[in-house]
């Protein structure tokens, strides 16, 4: 109560911030399993099973001939990686702490920092389990070329904010509407598991089929994703800078949301929970 406050400049408040989001997304990684290693492996089991299962339903319905010219394993994973890296972003930021949670009763900690510290633990785990895969696959299986590594990895970016945009929106809604906005959560999850174009090519599908996917940006990441990891596909059909411009406006539309949010929270939502 009479303790008198040193006022800070923005550099020390930014590296308080950056030092507070860093221990919060530490926090978030230990959160699954006590173990950090542990919660990685985790990650990496599940990649692996959806990467087994794709593997096995293209095998059986003949479906490997309609792939890029190239390694099946990469254009498998250049599909499967982004949603996978998109969702789970997705539901982590969806689940951060809002403005009613106990965690915001500490004077340094506010929604920004939870929100930003979900988002960077999800980003670690999964460009930490790509790099095992990848790793892995190269040395004990059969070594590979990435054409365009930067370019492929600018791509996992902007499915992971694309991510953070639409986790803030259902953020931003769940104290209003909180059983809507997990089903719409589940719905579009489900939705992306065709959606996202992660089991065809783009050039390769008719116009009326491309034009019912043509308004998802992670359509258009994954499609962008694979001609930067093959130098033999050239993708005519999709836009990255589509996908980003679409990817700020519903993250500022979130961000707005939260700010309204956030103004009118209330200790009384979370009996409604």
């Amino acid at each position: 109560m009479f303790q008198q406050r040193a006022r800070k400049t923005r550099l020390q408040s930014a590296i308080s911030m950056a030092e507070l989001i860093f221990h919060s997304t530490a926090h978030n990684i230990r959160k699954s399993h006590n173990n950090a290693i542990l919660s990685i492996v985790n990650n990496l089991i599940r990649v692996a099973i959806m990467l087994a299962v794709f593997y096995g339903m293209f095998a059986i319905l003949g479906l490997r001939r309609t792939a890029i010219r190239g390694d099946f394993l990469l254009f498998m994973l250049s599909g499967i990686f982004l949603y996978m890296t998109h969702v789970k972003t997705v539901s982590a930021v969806m689940g951060a702490d809002g403005p009613s949670s106990p965690m915001m009763k500490h004077a340094p900690m506010n929604t920004l920092i939870a929100l930003a510290s979900s988002a960077m633990s999800t980003l670690y785990l999964q460009i930490l389990t790509l790099f095992v895969i990848l790793f892995v696959y190269h040395v004990a299986v059969t070594p590979f070329d990435i054409y365009d590594p930067a370019g492929a990895f600018a791509c996992i970016m902007v499915a992971w904010f694309y991510g953070i945009a639409v986790g803030v929106c259902f953020l931003a809604l769940k104290p209003w509407f909180p059983e809507f906005t997990g089903i719409a959560a589940q719905l579009y999850t489900r939705a992306n598991m065709i959606a996202s174009g992660k089991m065809f090519v783009a050039n390769q599908v008719p116009p009326s089929m491309r034009n019912i996917f043509d308004w998802n940006p992670l359509y258009h990441t994954i499609d962008q994703a694979r001609g930067y990891t093959f130098i033999n596909y050239n993708p005519h059909f999709s836009s990255l800078t589509y996908a980003l411009i679409v990817a700020v406006a519903i993250f500022c539309i979130g961000m707005i949301g939260e700010f309204y949010t956030r103004r009118h929270a209330s200790l009384s939502w979370n009996a409604r929970r």
